[in-house]
């Protein structure tokens, strides 16, 4: 057995023999879209005269949700209120920005098509490691078919939005059925597929061991080049390893997943439908505590939409700019996809409250991020970087429940990414003073923007 430090759920702590490992972990759920999310969309419109003053002029304030309506398109996730977090101010002006971003949300840096240009692991490895899990961290994507990242590869596995470490990109599965076919290889049922799976492990021993040999006579670059190869190959092994000894546990708490989602020309809402499922399994079954879902990005063709089903896809890039699709608005077609996702947020959560944990369930012990990766609009500068953000009873932060305004760039008191994700790390272990770059700008200010947002932490 190879899982004595993993931060693994009860009950698998039990399936699996092991004594019991006290709490449960925590999880987070990372789920970021493209083509920019509007400050204005977020607000209540229930808000008062005082306060939607405040908020016109980005002046800080604070309400309890529970007083107010939430926007029309964020009515799927109303039973859930009293866990959400609409957080608004928060700028990324040190990010890349416009329509390709690759890993500067989540690394708060400017990253581009190199692996060059990523300078240290993306915040959700960071978490991941203050949990570990047999997988570590699982990326799902529903890439676009041309430009940024993936550049694509909708059905493939390919560079995704997070990072392990500086120059090295992680990789996101495509489609449901490569995750499928990759992540529940090792509790297969098919013979073909155990053979296949077992041929790997044979291929992945004989690749370490050759690429580890080949390094001794290297020098410089190029020995560090394929001591790191060897070094995921290495890893990819332990993976195996750590999941052939669950794999019993993880047969049996399997959900059932639809034929449908593992069909070729799948619709874009059953692509989320199908990554959907295959985020809940790895995390019921304690393969992992931290998963990262980009639910669109600009580039993805749409299908499916409701209303919409006959027109093609969806360019986004045209919504971006404003055009309509037949005699369907740009801001309606914007509405109707932020619903979409709004339907997969509520199934995750309402899922993950159906698993009972502890004295309560799994979504108690879940924090879930919903974002843009790009700023506020389609062709974003960072000023603003909207957040919704679910958390479970068990949450670190103190922000459950409310509508939040942090201060407006360049005034007393504003936020960045950098700090955001700084109180994230902070609240749940990782000391950093300070999490990303620093915005310039401010700096020249010299308004400060190093250390955690102490309010959150309560």
């Amino acid at each position: 057995m190879t899982l004595g430090g993993m931060s693994l759920a009860p009950w698998l702590r039990a399936e699996l023999g092991m004594p019991a490992g006290g709490k449960p972990p925590m999880r987070f759920i990372f789920m970021h879209k493209g083509n920019g999310l509007f400050p204005e969309v977020m607000v209540p419109p229930s808000l008062t005269g005082e306060d939607a003053a405040k908020e016109k002029a980005k002046q800080a304030f604070a309400v309890e949700l529970s007083g107010h309506e939430l926007p029309e398109w964020m009515r799927p996730v109303a039973a859930h209120k009293e866990s959400l977090t609409i957080l608004q101010g928060l700028s990324g002006m040190m990010c890349t920005t416009g329509h390709h971003t690759w890993q500067s949300s989540l690394g708060v840096y400017r990253a581009n098509e190199r692996p060059s240009s990523i300078k240290w692991a993306t915040v959700d490895f960071e978490l991941a490691r203050l949990f570990p899990s047999p997988f570590e961290h699982i990326e799902l994507a529903c890439f676009p078919d041309g430009g940024g990242n993936a550049r694509g590869n909708i059905e493939g596995i390919d560079v995704g939005f997070s990072a392990r470490g500086a120059g090295q990109p992680n990789y996101a599965f495509g489609s449901p059925k490569v995750a499928m076919r990759e992540l529940f290889k090792s509790v297969a049922a098919d013979r073909d597929d155990q053979t296949k799976y077992a041929l790997e492990r044979r291929l992945l021993e004989f690749t370490a061991g050759r690429e580890t040999a080949l390094s001794a006579g290297m020098s410089g670059s190029e020995q560090e080049k394929v001591a790191q190869y060897a070094e995921a190959v290495g890893e990819i092994r332990r993976r195996h390893e750590r999941v052939d000894g669950m794999a019993e546990a993880i047969r049996k708490h399997l959900p059932k997943l639809d034929a449908k989602y593992f069909a070729d020309g799948l619709t874009t809402l059953d692509r989320q439908r199908g990554h959907a499922e295959i985020l809940l399994s790895t995390l019921i079954t304690g393969m992992t505590n931290v998963v990262t879902f980009t639910v669109d990005e600009l580039g993805t063709p749409y299908t499916g939409l409701p209303g919409l089903e006959g027109a093609g896809p969806v360019n986004l890039h045209d919504v971006g700019h404003g055009k309509s699709v037949g005699a369907v608005s740009a801001l309606e077609v914007r509405a109707a996809v932020r619903t979409q996702h709004m339907t997969l947020v509520d199934t995750i959560i309402a899922r993950l409250k159906a698993v009972p944990e502890g004295d309560g369930n799994m979504f108690d012990n879940t924090m879930l991020f919903y974002f843009p990766d790009n700023g506020e609009t389609h062709h974003s500068n960072g000023r603003e970087w909207p957040f919704l953000v679910f958390s479970g009873r068990n949450a670190k932060l103190d922000i459950a429940g409310r509508y939040i305004r942090l201060p407006g760039h360049g005034e007393p008191g504003h936020k960045t990414l950098g700090n955001w994700y700084t109180t994230i790390l902070n609240a749940y272990g990782n000391p950093i003073r300070h999490f990303g770059d620093l915005d310039m700008g401010l700096e020249s200010r010299k308004v400060p923007q190093v250390g955690a947002i102490g309010d959150f932490l309560g």
